[in-house]
C-alpha cells in the first residue's frame, strides 16, 4: 500500500504488540503465592509441623497428631485417584476439531452404587479410628510416679496454713487460666498465681479451667494439645502431661483486639521440687507486696491526718 510520494509501509509494523492484560495473571498469582509462603515461614507457630499438628509435649497432642496423620494418609491416595481420573478424562475425551460428538451417559447404576458404598466404608473406617483415639485425647490419665505426688506427704509449700499439694494415687493438678487483654493469669492451688508464664511439675497431669474476663480468647500451646476457647461467663477444660523439663510456647489463637499478637503464652515444666519452690516463692513475694502496700496506705493516711492539724496551728 502506498501513501505520500510513493512510500510503502509494512502493516505488521502497526500491529499492537503490547502484552495482553491476561498474560500478567500467572505472574501475579505466582508472586501472591510466594508472599503467602513467606508469611507462613515468618510464623512458625502457625505453620506447626507444616503438614501435621505439632506434638511431642503431651500424650493428648501425640494422639491428635497420630489421628491427623492416619486421616491424611487415607486421603492422599483418594485424592490422587480422583484427580488422576479427572485429568485423564479431560484429556482423553476433550473435544477435537472434526471429531465425533461425545457419548452422552445418562447413568450407570453399578458405578454409582460402587462409589457411594466405597465412600461410606471409608467414612466408617475413619470414624472407627477416631473413636479409638478419642478417649486418650479427651480423658486425662493419672499422674505418673515421678510427678508432684512423689513429694513426701505433709510437705508445706509456703506456710503452715497452706494445703498440701495433690496427694498420691496419681491425682491431677488443677490450674485456673484466665484470659485478659492482653495477657494470661494462672491461679494455682493454695493461692499462688502468675502472669504470662505457667509453671508446672513434670510427670504430673495438669487440668486447666479456662475462662476470660473481657472478650473471647483462645488458649493454645501447639505441642501440648488442641486449642481451647476462653469465653467470658463459661468454663472450658483441657489437660496436658509433660514428661521432661522444658519450655513450650504458644499464642492466643482468637483475634481479641489491637494487641492480639502480643498475647503470648508459655508453659515451663520443672521438677516437682522446683515447682514447690516456685509456689513458695510466689506466695512469699505476694505476701511481702501486700504488706508493703498496707504500710504505704497507713503512711498516706497518717500524712493526710497531720496536714489539717498543721494548717490549723
Amino acid at each position: 500500500m502506498e501513501y505520500g510520494a510513493g512510500r510503502r509501509y509494512d502493516p505488521r509494523a502497526l500491529t499492537d504488540r503490547s502484552p495482553a492484560p491476561g498474560r500478567r495473571t500467572p505472574a501475579l498469582a505466582l508472586a501472591f503465592a510466594a508472599g503467602l509462603v513467606l508469611l507462613l515461614a515468618c510464623a512458625p507457630i502457625a505453620a506447626a509441623d507444616v503438614f501435621t499438628p505439632e506434638s511431642g509435649g503431651s500424650p493428648n497432642a501425640d494422639d491428635i497428631d497420630s489421628l491427623y496423620k492416619i486421616v491424611l494418609y487415607i486421603s492422599i491416595p483418594i485424592f490422587l485417584v480422583v484427580e488422576g481420573v479427572l485429568i485423564w478424562t479431560l484429556v482423553r475425551h476433550r473435544e477435537r476439531r472434526g471429531g465425533p460428538a461425545p457419548v452422552q451417559i445418562r447413568g450407570n447404576t453399578p458405578l454409582e452404587l460402587g462409589w457411594t458404598g466405597g465412600a461410606a466404608l471409608i467414612l466408617v473406617l475413619i470414624a472407627g479410628v477416631t473413636f479409638a483415639y478419642l478417649g486418650g485425647i479427651q480423658n486425662p490419665p493419672p499422674s505418673g510416679p515421678d510427678g508432684l505426688a512423689s513429694v513426701a506427704p505433709g510437705t508445706q509449700v509456703a506456710s503452715i496454713d497452706q494445703p498440701d499439694p495433690p496427694p498420691s494415687e496419681g491425682k491431677a493438678l488443677n490450674i485456673d487460666v484466665n484470659g485478659q487483654q492482653y495477657l494470661w493469669r494462672y491461679d494455682y492451688p493454695g493461692g499462688a498465681f502468675s502472669y504470662y508464664e505457667m509453671v508446672v511439675p513434670t510427670d504430673t497431669t495438669v487440668t486447666l479451667d479456662i475462662r476470660a474476663s473481657d472478650v473471647v480468647h483462645s488458649w493454645w500451646i501447639p505441642e501440648l494439645g488442641g486449642k481451647a476457647d476462653a469465653v467470658p461467663g463459661h468454663t472450658n477444660k483441657t489437660w496436658f502431661k509433660i514428661a521432661d523439663e522444658g519450655v513450650y510456647a504458644g499464642q492466643c489463637a482468637e483475634l481479641c483486639g489491637g494487641n492480639h499478637a502480643d498475647m503470648r503464652a508459655t508453659v515451663r515444666a520443672v521438677s516437682p521440687e522446683d515447682y514447690q519452690e516456685f509456689i513458695r516463692t510466689q506466695r512469699e513475694d505476694t505476701a511481702a507486696a501486700q504488706e508493703d502496700l498496707a504500710a504505704q496506705r497507713k503512711e498516706r493516711a497518717a500524712g493526710a491526718e497531720t496536714e489539717p492539724s498543721q494548717e490549723g496551728s
